[in-house]
């Protein structure tokens, strides 16, 4: 095997790396492996929005890095793709995102259904004959609600050997929030229980497989060699868009390019994750401060807690049918969302970046205050005060890299300095040390 072991999720990339550096090294051994290290040593470190050639034995990989905006929720990229810097044998359209139109071919009426799986944090197991099937299928999975990031654990390929074979497979206690992929037919019996399983197989000849469109019950999945499709009885909140599913059935009876039945399915899961979670940038925006109570004379206004009755509330007003012609329960589907690891690691990104905001207009606002005017009344302990909350905001800026203009530090350094000089010289000198 060769493995390749990075802390960049760039798993449509470090796919393309690998099936060029895998056969070079079965073929010539351990120098290829050499060559590939020196080669990759002399890549730039990644920067946000830039296009990037990277050679690889010979050839040129060229890559556009992903920057916050292009990832931003709540509206659509639509910026043409960047020419290429210099000619390149592989362009690659994105770092991460990998094909997830191949894999569900034979279970295609069911993705809106693994969509909201997926969304609202549910168990699944991935069952196929091979490690290179589950790990694309996992991988596509954990893809369809791009750019909400999937927060729950996910194994592309789970064996019998790992660490927690025995809390998974124990029928004791209801399954993790986890996706496995998974080839033993050991598992057939054992995750029996889980309540939805995708058995993945080869596509037939025949553009429609059998059964095409049913779902099938956990109870007849009873080993690995069994009909591909989705054993399950979850019941979905949202009606099916049979649009989609007529023009993907459509491209594969006229051999359309995968990559175009791709990039349509898609933007079609894009579409779907951003009409669901504008509604939740709308409510959370609202749970910031106004900008006129934030006063340079106090600590930064906390932000409002989320209301879960509020926020349901508000979707008869400002829900996703504003941007999204699917009918059903949404509340339904919001609510199973808001208990899910999803909903936990979106809200505490979020929180954490509101509250850098808040900081930052918090410095600003000591910045724009005559402070040395403010403190002529004030008791020395009020004063001692306002120079530490400085100290901090600066100590704040400096370790959490906020976005804050030289000037506006220059001037709060001048606000702290003209306090101190306005104090006894015996407090002067404690402050000063």
């Amino acid at each position: 095997s060769v493995v390749l072991i990075s802390r960049l999720p760039f798993v449509a990339l470090f796919s393309q790396l690998v099936s060029i550096i895998a056969p070079e090294f079965f073929e010539n051994g351990e120098p290829s492996l050499e060559a590939a290290c020196h080669d990759i040593d002399q890549w730039n470190a990644p920067i946000p929005g830039e296009t990037m050639n990277l050679p690889i034995f010979g050839t040129v990989l060229q890559v556009t890095i992903p920057s916050r905006v292009d990832m931003r929720i709540g509206t659509l990229n639509t910026k043409p793709q960047a020419m290429p810097v210099v000619p390149a044998q592989s362009v690659l359209p994105s770092l991460f995102e990998v094909d997830i139109y191949s894999p569900f071919q034979s279970i295609l009426p069911h993705i809106q259904m693994l969509w909201e799986l997926v969304i609202a944090g549910e168990p699944i197991v991935v069952m196929a004959a091979s490690p290179a099937v589950t790990s694309s299928t996992v991988q596509s999975l954990v893809s369809l609600i791009s750019p909400l990031h999937y927060c729950s654990d996910y194994r592309p390929y789970f064996t019998i050997h790992d660490s927690e074979f025995k809390e998974y497979t124990t029928k004791t206690q209801a399954p993790p929030p986890v996706i496995l992929g998974v080839t033993n037919p050991f598992f057939a019996k054992t995750l029996q229980h889980w309540p939805h399983i995708l058995r993945i197989g080869e596509m037939t000849e025949e553009a429609i497989p059998k059964g095409f469109n049913k779902l099938k019950k956990a109870a007849s999945l009873k080993t690995l060699d069994c009909k591909p499709g989705v054993y399950t009885q979850y019941k979905t909140f949202l009606m099916k868009d049979k649009e989609i599913l007529k023009k993907l059935i459509k491209g594969m009876q006229s051999k359309r390019p995968v990559e175009v039945q791709n990039a349509i399915l898609r933007r079609h899961c894009l579409e779907l994750t951003h009409s669901f979670m504008i509604p939740l940038e709308r409510y959370i925006a609202t749970l910031m401060p106004l900008q006129r109570n934030i006063s340079p004379h106090k600590g930064p206004p906390s932000l409002r807690e989320f209301d879960t009755e509020e926020f349901l509330r508000s979707l008869e007003i400002a829900g996703p049918q504003l941007t999204c012609v699917l009918k059903g329960d949404w509340v339904g589907l919001y609510r199973k969302f808001l208990k899910s690891p999803n909903f936990e690691g979106w809200f505490l990104h979020r929180q954490y970046e509101m509250n850098q905001k808040l900081q930052l207009l918090h410095m600003e606002a000591l910045c724009q205050a005559d402070l040395v005017d403010w403190i002529q009344d004030k008791e020395e302990v009020e004063i001692v005060d306002l120079i530490l909350r400085i100290r901090e905001k600066l100590k704040f800026a400096a370790v959490h890299s906020v976005a804050v203009k030289k000037e506006s530090i220059h001037k709060l350094e001048k606000h702290m300095k003209a306090i101190i000089d306005n104090l006894p010289a015996d407090l002067q000198s404690v402050l000063n040390s």
